[in-house]
């Protein structure tokens, strides 16, 4: 009995009875995890267990302890009101009660779906479970049809809900803002409600992240422990509720946020939830990052398979002072560097409104001849003859009320019933309304226009620069105003279809002020995500720690960028720039125009070097090792290999101090067995490392680490006090 205790991570509560016997065990299972169901029909199905797999003998003896609490699967509200529900309605009669039991199990492949019903009403909703063996990963869903005579009214409609056995149970989750995305908090869960939300209607990962991780054994740690991950799958407002009260459980509820977005199903019709995705690990936080990120990599990221190319980004070098020459020399000079791809930013479009800043132009897809004569066409034979391809950015949700497409199609834009609008960015900016189908037809066609045109685009960066301010619609009728923020997303994701299924190999980045939208509900769609458009190395390491947690590498936009850095003012040393910007997709904001020739020169090799090491980075096991949310004045993470036989390790001071203690940092994810030999990357030290060239053991290098130097030691007028260290380690 103790080592069953031992074993089980989650469990449910199940009074035994008479009935206990009748009822199947639904087990989905992956390589590693097992999640096991009590359904019987009639009857509201059980959790019973989620975490490690079981073993056949286990799932056989496997029982529910008598403990206090409520494991309903999918539990509806109205016949236990005190208790939290994932399904409420309204019945066409006025009804508030809905009840759910057993209809059939039915198993396809590797998707399992358990029908319910509602006794009374002819109320149907199938739960959905997909299972990724390899990845570790369990996706869940509902879908909800209506057989009433009329139609009903979903006022909460959760994906799924998840019992977490009380303990000391661990929270961790993300909030921010614009240049400041994706910071950690880990905090254990208390009795009340801890509730995450997103309102924002366009973009969801700004303020808060669809994306969160418990640890069931004290606070997280990164390579060790029981860990539960979970990520809604959706572009939209969502909701993620912990309710803990007088039972001994922690309710996880995920789902899109229900707030005055009640939905209205017709007689015939199906809701269908976006996925959960959820997974397990007894290998820490890391351990749940690496599941998502295999996950993502092979079954959700656009072109997850395929290198990313390094490229040089207009924006913070020119701004909106686009012109033929200038972008020339970009493209030489990255050209020059070894990169591969050119981005020209905003500021090149505009006819009877000319793009000059960020007042005017959105929605007007066509060329600013005074900027660039010689048009698209002139940069890609710039592009061809520099040798790197090209990008260019665009807008295509959005408009300004100074531009033409407004003129044309004031009623295209999102806003509330007899009132005036509210004006985002620069005072006139707009969302325009992604329900109306015209609309969705004129933002597909932005795209189209400019890939039919100019087939040799390489990469599209796609910002989205507004909330939804004013709710409203000008397309749906006033009985389903509340439909709004469903029917954007809705129609959001059929354009990014069309996109994909006519241009399925174009690059396209999810920039939304930065990383408003670093989700799993866009990135089947898209390639990478802009992390922030705060580009600074220092508060970049906090930024991209918190991302890793649910993304990986590949996707994870991270640029060079110049000093004093454009947002927050900060002066940092350029390697330590560079080694930040190495542990992402490599990239570059600054302008290599303003650059001396050694900076020029530390560059160039940054990148010969960051091909190198590019597979182990985009397609390698994160392990995440000394946070700088510890703030033990370092931080330090490592990517190593499927086979274990490369890996690299990345550490950076975040704090300096005269004489300051630092932690020796034992590495992680290596075959203690092998052998490594050590190289640094990106080196500006007038002498190598003690370490250079030699080799270790992996048991050494995991148990015992490398004593790393302080402080890079330059030539005096180089010295500087942000010393960081990329290593690339290679067996044997």
């Amino acid at each position: 009995m103790m080592m069953m205790r031992k074993t089980l991570i989650i469990t449910t509560l199940l009074c035994l009875s008479a009935s206990w016997a009748k009822a199947e065990q639904v087990v989905i299972e992956t390589k590693n995890v097992s999640l096991v169901l009590d359904v019987e029909k009639g009857a509201q199905p059980k959790y019973v267990y989620f975490g490690a797999r079981l073993s056949s003998l286990e799932l056989q003896h496997l029982q529910a302890p008598e403990v206090f609490g409520r494991t309903e699967v999918y539990p509806a509200y109205g016949l236990n009101t005190p208790a939290e529900a994932a399904l409420a309605m309204r019945h066409a009669d006025g009804n508030l009660s809905t009840a759910l039991v057993v209809e059939d199990v039915q198993r396809s492949g590797d998707i399992t779906t358990i029908q319910m019903k509602d006794p009374v009403y002819p109320i149907t909703v199938n739960l959905k479970y997909k299972a990724y063996r390899e990845e570790d990963m369990i996706e869940t869903w509902t879908e909800i049809a209506n057989g009433e005579k009329q139609t009903v009214t979903l006022t909460t409609f959760a994906s799924g809900m998840l019992p977490i056995r009380r303990g000391d149970v661990w929270l961790s989750h993300f909030y921010g803002s614009w240049a400041n995305e994706a910071r950690l908090v880990e905090e254990p869960l208390t009795p009340g409600q801890k509730v995450i939300v997103n309102k924002d209607g366009t973009r969801n990962s700004h303020t808060d992240h669809a994306e969160v991780m418990f640890s069931l054994d004290g606070k997280g740690q990164e390579n060790s422990g029981q860990v539960i991950g979970a990520a809604l799958c959706y572009s939209g407002n969502y909701r993620l509720k912990v309710t803990t009260d007088d039972t001994e459980y922690h309710y996880f509820f995920a789902g899109i946020n229900e707030d005055n977005s009640e939905y209205h199903l017709k007689k015939g019709e199906t809701f269908v939830t976006p996925k959960l995705a959820l997974t397990f690990s007894q290998q820490g936080l890391s351990g749940v990052s690496r599941n998502f990120h295999k996950w993502g990599r092979k079954y959700m990221l656009a072109h997850g398979d395929k290198e990313r190319k390094i490229l040089l980004n207009s924006w913070e070098g020119v701004y909106f002072d686009i012109n033929q020459q200038g972008m020339d020399q970009m493209m030489r000079d990255i050209a020059s560097m070894g990169g591969e791809l050119f981005v020209m930013d905003d500021g090149w479009f505009g006819d009877k409104y000319p793009r000059k800043t960020d007042n005017s132009s959105l929605g007007d897809w066509v060329v600013d001849k005074n900027k660039l004569p010689e048009g698209i066409e002139g940069l890609l034979r710039d592009a061809k003859k520099n040798g790197v391809k090209f990008g260019i950015w665009i807008e295509p949700e959005m408009a300004n009320t100074t531009s033409e497409l407004y003129e044309q199609h004031p009623d295209w834009i999102v806003k509330a019933p007899k009132r005036e609008a509210v004006l985002g960015r620069g005072g006139t900016q707009v969302v325009l309304d992604l329900s109306n189908p015209k609309v969705q037809d004129f933002v597909f066609g932005v795209v189209d226009n400019l890939m039919t045109k100019y087939p040799e685009i390489d990469y599209i960066k796609w910002d989205a620069n507004m909330a939804i301010m004013n709710h409203g619609s000008q397309y749906l009728d006033m009985a389903n105003q509340s439909h709004l923020y469903i029917e954007y997303h809705r129609g959001f994701e059929k354009v990014c279809q069309r996109i994909r299924a006519k241009y399925p190999d174009v690059t396209i980045q999810a920039c939304a002020s930065g990383g408003g939208r670093a989700n799993w509900g866009v990135l089947p769609y898209f390639d990478e995500f802009w992390v922030s458009d705060n580009t600074d190395a220092l508060q970049r390491i906090y930024m991209q720690w918190g991302t890793s947690y649910f993304f990986p590498a590949i996707a994870m936009a991270s640029h060079i960028s110049a000093t004093p850095n454009h947002t927050v003012f900060r002066t940092t040393a350029l390697k330590y720039r560079i080694d930040v910007a190495m542990s992402g997709r490599l990239g570059m904001e600054i302008q290599p125009k303003n650059m001396t020739d050694a900076e020029k020169e530390l560059c160039r090799k940054a990148i010969a070097e960051y091909k190198q090491i590019r597979p182990i980075v985009q397609f390698g096991n994160i392990y995440r090792l000394l946070s700088p949310y510890e703030k033990k004045g370092l931080a330090s993470m490592m990517y190593v290999t499927d086979q274990q036989d490369k890996a690299v390790f990345y550490w950076w001071k975040t704090e300096s101090f005269q004489n300051e203690h630092l932690p020796r940092v034992k590495m992680a994810g290596l075959d203690a067995n092998r052998m490594y030999k050590v190289k640094e990357l990106n080196r500006i030290d007038v002498k190598p490392l003690s370490f250079e060239g030699k080799s270790f053991s992996g048991a050494y290098l995991m148990n015992h680490g490398l004593d790393v130097p302080y402080r890079n030691e330059t030539e005096w007028h180089l010295k500087n006090d942000w010393s960081s260290r990329v290593l690339l380690l290679e067996a044997e």
